[in-house]
């Protein structure tokens, strides 16, 4: 497996906490905070991973939407990407991790996405970051499930890891 950029937006911590526990669960991965991360950090690697929280009613987090008008879908191009997203299902369960379907919907067409999960487990209304039946990546609720985190990063790295380029 080629190295992997895992590039993360995180406010309050979570997200940056999932992005190293996914760091120490896949080995060689480099970390990017899009806060200070550029287009030409994407460009060094073919495969990627995209972390987002969510926000309000499904937003974007800050330091993503100003990097995401920077990229397009052309820059992922040929390459193997994944999507990670937060949430919180009980109090947002009709945007439940919507934060990072904005990532999805302008990068995915271009690049092999893998990385998708199963719903069951979960208890929400409704969600952009669902495709298909299926969840477009690993998808964490730090607020009421945080005890499956470590599970469920575990299950996923260990899945990702064969499909990674």
């Amino acid at each position: 497996m080629k190295p992997i950029g895992l590039f993360y937006g995180s406010d309050g911590g979570d997200t940056e906490n999932i992005a190293n526990a996914l760091k120490d669960a896949l080995g060689d991965v480099t970390l990017f905070n899009v806060s200070k991360a550029s287009k030409d950090d994407i460009a060094k690697f073919d495969n990627l991973i995209f972390a987002s929280p969510t926000y309000g009613e499904g937003d974007l987090q800050s330091d993503w939407e100003d990097f995401l008008p920077n990229i397009e879908a052309s820059d992922v191009a040929g390459k193997t990407i994944a999507f990670v997203g937060l949430g919180d299902q009980d109090s947002y369960g009709e945007t439940f991790c919507e934060g990072v379907s904005h990532i999805y919907a302008k990068l995915a067409s271009s690049a092999k996405v893998i990385g998708q999960t199963s719903t069951d487990g979960y208890n929400f209304e409704s969600s952009k970051s669902v495709v298909d039946g299926k969840f477009i990546g690993l998808m964490i609720d730090e607020a009421n499930q945080d005890d499956q985190t470590a599970g469920r990063i575990a299950k996923w790295a260990d899945s990702v890891k064969s499909q990674f380029a």
